[in-house]
């Protein structure tokens, strides 16, 4: 039986911040986020709106009556979550109106927690073959002001329904795993931004890749020839291109700008969003499927990294026709109508916070799913 992903979608908010624009704010020279970072633009969210506005919205683009009658797990993967007991997932299964005899619940670890539900979705498939679940990877990622971290920052959603009988993407059932417990960032209760040893962080991420893609060619026996392209988890996009560039000794000239050129087509929509944590490199599949001319039957290898840390490798191969179901007008569309802030406004904008004293506030974005309202600290949005 093929499993996979039958459809895919991402949103982001209808604000970002030009990184030439943060660079001279910050009297650094532009190349440093546009070469060294690899990042043009960062989205911004406002206080309005969160990780619920932003899951519901991009599930709302892929699901008909029919898959909400067939969906039996709505999995949030996500570091960003609003509250440590209730689950996201609950909020965006009942503002998606899917059918109610279905488990709705949060996964968890740093950027790896999407990876987690969208394998845990295919185990599911597997012994339920007539039943699909939406896997939904929701992130804001915030640094602070004048942080180390700012010209990294992001937000954004990536929804996937996985089913049998793909559209788009099946799985190859060949995953390999890599834990190893080190501080290379993470984020203790009561502190608004993450800790981050950068640094190390980098470093990690690397050594993960090369140890778990040595690991790959063990288990599996396949080499970069069996790729038609590598996509990686993305904090920035120079990231995974030094984890790309990290196996190149073992590949020739050709093989090397093949891979890459692909790498360019994977990262076009995150240089123009930034972080998504979770959704990170579901955002640069998205890329990779609306950029590049690939053919199906081709297999894509997928790096998934979590900070803490834990990263897994694994493939899927193209279906029959998998253009047809993609959405990539719709997709630039949704980048290019945003509107460019000014520094000011994007200060002001990162700073306002919801209320958590338990009054009563209503608020007037308009925008789908936005919070409309919040009392006794519980948040109601719009439909």
């Amino acid at each position: 039986m093929t499993i996979g992903i039958d459809k895919i979608s991402f949103h982001v908010p209808d604000y970002y911040l030009d990184m030439t624009d943060l660079a001279n704010a910050r009297e650094t020279d532009p190349a440093k986020f546009h070469i060294g970072l690899g990042q043009d633009q960062m989205a911004l969210i406002p206080k309005t709106q969160d990780i619920i506005t932003l899951g519901a919205s991009a599930a709302a683009k892929i699901l008909t009556a029919d898959d909400k009658k067939m969906i039996d797990m709505v999995i949030v993967g996500t570091e960003s979550s609003t509250d440590f007991s209730k689950s996201a997932a609950v909020t965006i299964h009942k503002l998606l109106d899917i059918q109610p005899f279905a488990r709705s619940f949060e996964i968890k670890h740093a950027c790896y927690g999407g990876t987690a539900a969208l394998q845990q979705a295919r185990d599911y498939v597997a012994a339920h073959p007539d039943r699909k679940v939406l896997v939904i990877a929701t992130d804001i990622a915030k640094y602070g002001l004048h942080s180390g971290g700012e010209p990294t920052q992001g937000c954004g959603a990536v929804a996937m329904l996985v089913a049998k009988n793909p559209h788009l993407l099946a799985f190859n059932n060949d995953s390999v795993f890599y834990s190893e417990d080190v501080y290379d960032f993470w984020r203790p209760a009561g502190h608004d931004y993450p800790l981050v040893d950068g640094h190390l962080s980098n470093q990690i991420y690397i050594d993960s890749f090369t140890r778990i893609w040595e690991q790959n060619k063990k288990v599996n026996q396949t080499a970069s020839s069996d790729y038609a392209a590598l996509t990686f988890h993305l904090p920035y996009t120079k990231m995974g291109r030094k984890a790309l560039r990290a196996i190149f000794p073992e590949m020739s000239e050709t093989e090397q700008q093949r891979l890459e050129a692909r790498y360019e087509e994977a990262i076009i929509y995150s240089r123009q969003v930034g972080n998504l944590y979770t959704g990170s490199l579901y955002l640069g599949l998205a890329s990779l499927l609306d950029n590049s001319k690939l053919a199906a039957g081709e297999r894509i290898g997928l790096f998934s990294y979590g900070s803490g840390a834990v990263s897994e490798f694994f493939s899927m191969t193209l279906m029959d026709d998998y253009q047809q179901y993609l959405s990539i007008e719709e997709n630039q569309s949704l980048l290019s109508k945003r509107k460019r802030l000014s520094i000011a406004e994007y200060e002001e904008m990162f700073a306002e916070k919801l209320p958590t004293d338990g009054k009563t506030y209503t608020f007037s974005d308009p925008t789908k799913f936005a919070i409309n309202k919040i009392s006794d600290n519980i948040r109601y949005y719009n439909k």
